[in-house]
């Protein structure tokens, strides 16, 4: 059906755990649709459960929605602090006979669920409560009873409500118990919550996992009790683990913000999950995020669950590292390498030192799957202070290659230091020892790199300079007679 603006829809996450990836998806496809549409998108903490609710966790759910680019238009809400507005709407709903006191203790239905399994009938509300008369009901108050409220289901006919996504969905009022909607200390429970904040907070568009079906027909019976419009309802399809289990923060499945600090990128990740259950039909996958505004649709999102790959996350992450701007790419690796220690804060504040570290990503770029890559890939670059790789050592410095080494560094000092320069120069410092040109590549890239792969070596070692390459070079046949003078010993 057509959608009017303006809307405004919300995420409304419980910090019961910290943001996974498919609360983050289902606010990112909220949000696509606030600005598809011109509509608003503000956040909910739902904190009223205060068994399960850590109040340490909200700011980190926050700061990973931040991280995303996903920010409330309105002061964020907290479901907390609303309770007094939860507890009119209560009152309001037995004022108008569409709910009632149910005085029954826990014993009371412990001992109904026992019947009802007994006459392998599916647990439900025997409705004794319903029936009370108004001198009863004052009496029990009368004697202190305490109470909860339950919504009043109607007998006949189904309840039909039209999904964004699912299209009609139908479901007998019958499978509905008369479920209750406050505690007896008055406080609301989650579906009667979620209505009267959504009404209150103007939602005009709910879209939220399809595990919440479910609780959407007791709502819609909420609003209707309470006589107020309904939103329009969408259910998205749940994250899927590869091993087919429902994402969940209860299973350990990584916390959103975790995949920032391993070195994904937040337009990798916002990217990626938009794919998981929709596509533009036009076979892109990497877009921005004004192209994913752009040709977002509710009427796009497959019903069927996707599986969250993190292989594929990474190949994303690759892409977008590789074709990112230079800028960018200087501030993430410049967070990086001063969390890892590899140089300090004062070293880039060296205009000199922020361009050889431009250099030294576009030479490393096509190398890196995440940005915590860089540290370990192209730490030579920033230090002299680097061990050899062991394998390369048994195989690369053999006693021969120190006499290779020691002409290439007499020579690499006076040659022209570019890549073509220097390709000619060791070309023909092969030539005169007699090897294959291979044969003085590999051992100049381990003395240069401690490595026994990476990027072009020319172009690695024209970045490094002269002096620091003629220097390792020379380290590297010291390291080589050394160990052959200990084997000869």
């Amino acid at each position: 059906m057509p959608i009017q603006a303006p809307i405004k829809v919300r995420i409304a996450p419980s910090p019961s755990g910290y943001l996974h990836v498919g609360t983050a998806r289902t606010a990112i496809f909220n949000w696509l649709y606030a600005r598809k549409h011109g509509g608003k998108f503000v956040i909910r903490i739902e904190d009223t459960d205060a068994e399960r609710s850590d109040a340490s966790l909200v700011q980190p759910i926050i700061d990973a929605l931040k991280w995303l680019g996903i920010e409330s238009d309105e002061p964020i809400v907290y479901q907390s602090e609303r309770e007094e507005l939860h507890r009119r709407y209560v009152t309001k709903l037995l004022e108008s006979g569409h709910g009632y006191r149910c005085f029954c203790t826990k014993e009371d239905l412990d001992a109904q669920r026992e019947k009802t399994a007994q006459e392998k009938r599916a647990p439900r509300y025997d409705r004794r409560c319903a029936g009370l008369s108004s001198a009863e009901i004052e009496k029990r108050l009368a004697q202190g009873a305490l109470f909860a409220v339950r919504l009043r289901i109607p007998d006949e006919s189904s309840t039909t409500y039209h999904d964004l996504i699912l299209g009609d969905i139908t479901r007998d009022n019958s499978e509905i118990e008369d479920l209750v909607v406050a505690r007896s200390d008055g406080r609301a429970l989650y579906n009667f919550a979620v209505v009267v904040d959504d009404f209150e907070m103007g939602i005009t568009d709910i879209i939220r996992g399809n595990d919440h079906i479910t609780n959407t027909f007791k709502q819609i019976h909420i609003y209707r009790a309470l006589g107020m419009p309904l939103p329009r309802f969408g259910h998205v399809p749940l994250l899927l683990r590869p091993d087919k289990q429902k994402v969940s923060k209860r299973l350990g499945d990584k916390d959103v913000a975790e995949y920032g600090t391993e070195g994904v990128l937040p337009e990798t990740m916002f990217n990626y999950l938009c794919l998981l259950g929709w596509s533009p039909k036009d076979g892109r996958e990497i877009m921005s995020r004004a192209e994913l505004i752009q040709a977002f649709s509710v009427e796009g999102v497959n019903a069927n669950n996707p599986v969250f790959d993190e292989q594929k996350l990474v190949a994303f992450n690759k892409d977008y590292i590789k074709n990112a701007p230079l800028e960018r790419l200087v501030e993430l690796v410049s967070q990086n390498i001063i969390a890892t220690g590899l140089v300090t804060a004062g070293w880039l504040t060296d205009e000199a030192n922020r361009v050889y570290l431009g250099k030294v990503i576009d030479l490393m770029r096509e190398r890196l799957r995440v940005i915590n890559d860089f540290t370990p890939l192209a730490g030579f670059f920033f230090t002299d202070n680097y061990s050899y790789d062991p394998e390369g050592v048994q195989k690369r410095f053999l006693p021969e290659a120190a006499a290779r080494l020691t002409r290439l560094g007499e020579v690499f000092a006076e040659a022209p230091f570019t890549h073509d320069g220097l390709e000619q120069t060791l070309d023909s410092v092969a030539t005169e020892c007699g090897v294959k040109r291979a044969d003085l590549i590999h051992p100049t890239r381990l003395a240069v790199s401690g490595l026994t792969q990476g990027p072009s070596l020319f172009e690695m070692l024209v970045v490094i300079g002269r002096d620091r390459v003629v220097a390792r070079l020379r380290r590297a046949v010291t390291q080589i007679l050394s160990a052959g003078s200990q084997v000869s010993t």
